[in-house]
């Protein structure tokens, strides 16, 4: 595997923001006499809600219908104090240093919005580390269509093939697989039950992925280290 580049998507990879905003849905069917499964949750997970909106099935459930301004803004309020002292993943920080140690560039595609994306890797401190950064709001297609990875691997000029992909979720293993990248699957506690089928290898966390590029794609350059 000749892997020239690195390609992480966001949300569930480098910060654990997905169980805040899956909680926030829990409580808010739960409000509502409803449940709101993981396994049905993932359907949504690294498409934007294109591919299935909770909001929607809520209003199906329930037959009521909400007012999501409200509802929303009620949601994020909750999700911003859940994540309150929030940093990176576990081992994230590490996987970020070796990889520069290997003078790979590096990029972000998630199918969340350039706020969120860039706000966060501002407020941690590691925006400047990426080549590029590619959002839903940037006009891409959100996944499983592969266009955010493709838009990463042309601003670091590598053919897909050459960039490792970092993902949790089956939307994400999917657009990865489209794009001809091969991709590492991360499950966290809510894509723990993902389909991540089409993933190059799945591994528990970021540690073990580091130790993954140490021992088998870049043995020869950490022997001299």
């Amino acid at each position: 595997m000749n892997i020239q580049g690195i390609v992480f998507d966001f949300d569930g990879v480098l910060v654990d923001t997905e169980w805040a905003i899956y909680s926030s849905w829990a409580r808010l069917y739960e409000r509502e006499g409803c449940t709101i499964p993981l396994e049905r949750f993932n359907e949504c997970l690294g498409s934007g809600y294109t591919r299935w909106d909770p909001g929607v099935w809520l209003e199906h459930l329930t037959g009521r219908q909400y007012d999501w301004k409200k509802e929303n803004a009620a949601r994020q309020v909750e999700i911003e104090r859940d994540l309150e002292q929030t940093g990176l993943m576990p081992g994230a920080a590490e996987l970020l240093n070796f990889i520069e140690t290997q003078g790979l560039p590096m990029a972000v595609a998630s199918s969340s919005s350039r706020h969120w994306v860039e706000g966060w890797l501002r407020r941690l401190g590691i925006f400047n580390r990426f080549q590029g950064t590619f959002c839903r709001t940037d006009g891409y297609p959100v996944k499983p269509a592969p266009d955010l990875f493709l838009a990463a691997a042309h601003c670091l000029r590598l053919q897909p093939e050459h960039c490792l992909v970092f993902e949790d979720s089956a939307n994400g293993v999917l657009a990865a697989h489209c794009a001809g990248m091969p991709c590492i699957a991360l499950p966290n506690r809510v894509t723990c039950c993902a389909d991540f089928s089409t993933a190059f290898c799945k591994m528990k966390d970021l540690g073990e992925a580091l130790i993954f590029l140490k021992e088998r794609i870049f043995p020869k350059i950490n022997s001299r280290q």
